[in-house]
């Protein structure tokens, strides 16, 4: 029996690391360019939506942000937790979005990446940003207040309300993959189709 590796194999492993390096630098560009694609837009539409708006309107915008990042936390995390294999059954039997299921499954890293770091980080810049812009609003407003603790007090609310949400979301999410990732197929099998 050789205990050393044939030089074919090592050839082979060696340009098999170079192409899923060159995959993941790929993946890596294609990220970045979607996170900043993604985060100026949304800043943009905010920062417009937000300057000529009420402030009980800047907090339903705020809220729906914070939301965003919720739901897309809870898919990042659904898709790591679920299985393929009652997937593969609905899909043998041509159950609408059951294929594209099991695409998000098999590419779990990917679309937790895209969903919980880009997404969900992008909705935390520009919920900080959206706060800053009602903190102002509030300080035109009553301008008695006192700044630094109307900041920590709005500041706090927002890291409470992301943060518990997710913590929230991240157990439905590991409870019930299987049933989000179904919905979530379904809509993106639905989109799909009506292109």
């Amino acid at each position: 029996m050789d205990i050393y590796p044939k030089r074919e194999n090592i050839k082979e492993s060696k340009n098999g690391n170079k192409l899923s390096s060159n995959r993941n630098n790929k993946w890596v560009l294609i990220i970045v360019f979607w996170t900043i694609l993604i985060s100026g837009s949304v800043n943009l539409l905010s920062d417009v939506l937000l300057r000529n708006v009420n402030i009980l309107v800047a907090f339903i915008i705020l809220i729906f942000i914070i939301f965003i990042g919720i739901i897309f936390d809870i898919i990042g995390v659904a898709v790591t937790a679920a299985e393929e294999k009652p997937f593969h059954a609905k899909a043998a039997k041509k159950i609408p979005g059951a294929k594209i299921a099991v695409k998000l499954i098999r590419n779990a890293d990917k679309v937790s990446n895209f969903c919980n770091d880009v997404v969900g980080d992008v909705c935390g810049i520009v919920s900080g940003s959206v706060g800053v812009l009602i903190l102002g609003k509030v300080t035109h407003m009553f301008p008695r207040l006192n700044v630094t603790i109307t900041t920590a007090l709005i500041g706090a609310l927002i890291a409470a309300a992301t943060i518990g949400g997710k913590a929230l979301g991240k157990s439905f999410a590991m409870n019930e993959s299987e049933r989000i990732i179904d919905k979530v197929s379904r809509i993106v099998y639905i989109i799909k189709k009506d292109r």
